[in-house]
């Protein structure tokens, strides 16, 4: 029995027949899908042009990419019916042949329309400009520096920026400024000692012609700086609150006494300090100088900006004898730094799309070669 079994699993062995290969039909397919990537790859490139198109009248819209998107997503629906109209055999297509299509519709999509929405085919962004005055109102004597970043899709020079001052009685100048590595920075001096309001104006232009027009303000007066309470001369004891109104947006207010720095800390209205801060001396008639400090980072660059208002006035007090004057430290002061703010775009969310797109092409890929 064992040998009978034996014959008949050498007798099936011998009847086994590899396949015939189709040599024909294996043709066809090839053909087929060759026509298909070409196609979707073609259509890609349609729908890309015509993205641009939807892409530049949506020009000023907030949801222009958004939109742009959902209308090459959809487009994807008219790959079928192209196959279709072509009369291209889609039997045994599969699902691995339609992903492998809409991925080379949606990559080919995506990269012509980048490419041809940024410069150097395309520029419609103008300059952005960035402005900060140090500071916004000054005491007489100091200076106030004009800093602004001035960035572009393309390029601006220092030729293409043209900057105005106007005084406080109406005279127009065109001072000299610097432009490096796309900072503009001017320091005004007011040697004449004018009081009341200064305006300017920024206007940056790419090499494309595009401008960007800004125009802000600063002004220069008496009492930027001055004590609240209490009033110069005045004695005052440990507990008492001395306080300082500063009318800029400053980043800390500081004061000298007995050459001694010391910090003032912020209020609801004013800075304020007490005689119990160290550099006080009991039983002495002591003089202090204010001082406001203004630092401005602009955002993602490692490179600060300051200027320092100096108080034109100077206070005197008399101090009384109480124990806890001048025992306590000066408070600290937080003060900005460089802080690297992400702010993922629209672009980001594209591109980690077609990443994943592909990564799945491949994926199925691989699994038909283990199949």
């Amino acid at each position: 029995m064992a040998k009978r079994r034996k014959e008949k699993t050498e007798e099936e062995e011998l009847d086994f027949k590899l396949p015939k290969f189709d040599e024909e039909k294996f043709l066809k397919k090839e053909k087929r899908n060759i026509k298909t990537t070409f196609l979707s790859f073609l259509f890609g490139l349609l729908i890309a042009i015509i993205s641009f198109g939807f892409w530049h009248l949506l020009s000023g819209s907030n949801l222009r990419w958004e939109l742009v998107l959902l209308f090459g997503v959809f487009s994807a629906a008219w790959l079928k019916y192209l196959f279709l109209r072509l009369n291209i055999d889609l039997t045994d297509f599969g699902r691995k042949g339609w992903f492998g299509s809409y991925a080379i519709y949606f990559v080919t999509w995506l990269v012509i329309l980048i490419i041809i929405c940024n410069p150097p085919f395309y520029d419609e962004e103008p300059p952005r400009v960035e402005i900060v005055t140090l500071p916004g109102m000054q005491e007489l004597g100091g200076t106030v520096q004009i800093v602004a970043r001035i960035t572009d899709n393309v390029e601006v020079k220092k030729q293409n920026i043209d900057f105005t001052l106007t005084d406080p009685d109406g005279n127009v100048s065109s001072p000299d400024f610097i432009f490096e590595d796309n900072i503009f920075s001017y320091t005004f001096e007011n040697t004449d000692n004018t009081t009341g309001e200064f305006s300017f104006k920024i206007v940056a232009t790419d090499v494309n012609g595009i401008k960007t027009e800004k125009e802000r303000s600063f002004s220069y007066g008496n009492d930027t700086i001055y004590l609240a309470l209490p009033d110069s001369g005045d004695s005052v004891r440990a507990a008492q609150d001395i306080k300082f109104g500063v009318e800029a947006d400053v980043s800390r207010v500081y004061y000298t006494v007995n050459g001694v720095e010391v910090n003032a800390t912020k209020g609801d209205e004013y800075y304020q300090t007490t005689p119990k801060m160290i550099g006080w001396e009991k039983d002495t008639n002591v003089t202090v100088k204010v001082y406001a400090e203004i630092i401005y980072y602009f955002t993602n660059l490692n490179k600060g900006f300051n200027n320092t208002i100096v108080d034109t006035a100077t206070y005197y007090f008399n101090v009384s004898g109480d124990p806890e004057i001048g025992t306590q430290p000066s408070q600290k002061i937080g003060l900005p730094g460089f802080s690297p703010v992400s702010v993922p775009g629209f672009e980001a969310v594209i591109f980690i799309i077609s990443l994943v797109i592909v990564a799945l092409l491949f994926k199925y890929r691989k699994k038909d070669k283990k199949k």
